[in-house]
């Protein structure tokens, strides 16, 4: 089994400004079925996805968060910092770099270089 996909609420007029975040990690954005395009945005990176739920009062946990595995973690800080979204380096637990970051909605995304065991 593996992991396929994520939702995450968020304010229909923030997701343009979400798909752009997800894609500064590599993420494009893909069609969801007929029937979800009017509450929902999708983006995929390879098979995992995240799914941009619509809600007009997201619940954004405080310290809930995705993880994104960014092999050029260094490139992909520099994109995310260009763009204003600086992420936050944190202590490396496996020997690997890792850091935090908020997207435009609030969403805690965690970016490591390698996952741990990996």
């Amino acid at each position: 089994m593996s992991l396929h996909h994520v939702a995450l609420e968020v304010r229909e007029a923030d997701a343009g400004e979400e798909v752009t975040f997800w894609a500064l990690l590599g993420f494009a954005e893909v069609e969801p079925p007929e029937a979800l395009r009017d509450r929902s945005r999708w983006v995929q990176r390879g098979a995992t996805q995240v799914h941009l739920l619509f809600s007009a009062d997201p619940v954004i946990p405080p310290s809930g968060h995705v993880a994104v595995v960014a092999e050029a973690f260094a490139e992909v800080g520099a994109r995310l910092a260009a763009a204003g979204r600086i992420p936050e380096l944190r202590t490396e637990h496996w020997g690997a770099p890792r850091a935090f970051v908020r997207s435009p909605a609030g969403h805690r995304v965690e970016l490591m270089h390698t996952p741990p065991g990996g």
